[in-house]
């Protein structure tokens, strides 16, 4: 008789990144999930509630408020409350609960504007942070001492990732609030579709990126809650328990705007608006350590956006 499977919560199951999380984690794991309505991750007498009935044995805490940089800039109270009050709660409660295992998902701008690249663990609180989006990477710095500091006073299995910027299925496509692949896409695509000539792209186009398809960022979760504590600790020490997760991979913001283009088959001019912020001029994640136990990304950039065009085409039928 096999062993019973493992019962995990993925908390924020319904966004992009928590519903690759469940995909990846079908038939592997006893799924714990439960929509906004359902379970408030804001309330911590509704938190607490669920863990103490529900006794998880991992977590996943991909639930977070995520935007691009006019979101960040824009709403910087609703970044930096809605994700500290989440981490803090859940990660408090799952220890509370004796959760065995929990993953936390970080960003890749906990790291300072101007650290040296590639970006490495030990760079995190070593200088200032990129001002378009400060409150959001306190939130995620947070979250990540929170893990550390339950690990030091407790001796849990808190451990956090730390993922270059995201694409995949399922992403946001608001034109203003979206991250700058489902940016694109919409933006090409009602070009295309209208006839228009030209399309404006925000700040210089300068700034290089690197880019993970959320599906790998999944596999990286699947990889974390399955690794011998004692191999990711020779890793991730006590007092550093986050690891990066990139594609080792970047390009310019200009030349991922023309992939996107010629993905979308939109034919005319790319012009980029330079009075518009550019953000970090560069972010390129050091994922070896990561590597080294035995985690790699299988998605190429070119392969994931063709891919995802056609779901935002799926998702642009449903809307009809």
């Amino acid at each position: 008789m096999s062993p019973p499977l493992p019962r995990v919560f993925v908390a924020g199951h319904r966004g992009m990144v928590g519903s690759a999380v469940v995909r990846a984690l079908q038939g592997r794991a006893d799924l714990l999930l439960r929509s906004r309505d359902e379970l408030d991750l804001t309330r911590q007498d509704q938190v607490e509630a669920f863990f103490q009935q529900e006794r998880p044995d991992q977590v996943v805490l991909a639930a977070a408020k995520v935007g691009g940089i006019h979101a960040n800039n824009t709403y910087p109270a609703e970044f930096i409350y809605s994700n500290l009050v989440v981490a803090s709660t859940v990660i408090h409660e799952a220890w509370r609960a004796g959760v065995s295992r929990l993953v936390f998902l970080g960003s890749s701008c906990i790291y300072p504007r101007l650290a040296e690249q590639p970006l490495r663990e030990e760079a995190l609180l070593t200088g200032l942070l990129e001002p378009t989006n400060e409150p959001y990477a306190i939130a995620k710095i947070a979250g990540i001492k929170l893990c550390e500091s339950y690990r030091r006073q407790y001796n849990s299995d808190f451990r956090s990732l730390m993922p270059t910027n995201l694409y995949g299925p399922g992403d946001n496509y608001h034109p203003e609030h979206s991250h700058v692949i489902p940016s694109l896409l919409r933006r090409f695509h009602e070009a295309k579709i209208s006839g228009a000539k030209e399309v404006v792209v925000w700040g210089s186009g300068r700034p290089q990126r690197e880019f993970l398809h959320v599906d790998d960022l999944a596999q990286a979760c699947v990889f974390a809650l399955d690794s011998p504590r004692e191999a990711w600790d020779a890793q991730a020490p006590l007092t550093r328990s986050h690891l990066n997760v990139g594609s080792g991979e970047e390009l310019s913001i200009a030349d991922l705007a023309a992939l996107v283009a010629s993905t979308v088959g939109f034919e005319g001019r790319l012009q980029f608006d330079r009075q518009q912020p550019d953000g970090s001029p560069r972010k390129l994640l050091d994922s070896s350590r990561l590597r080294s136990l035995g985690w790699a990304p299988t998605v190429p950039l070119a392969q994931g956006i063709a891919s995802v065009y056609q779901d935002f085409l799926q998702g642009e039928v449903r809307s009809i």
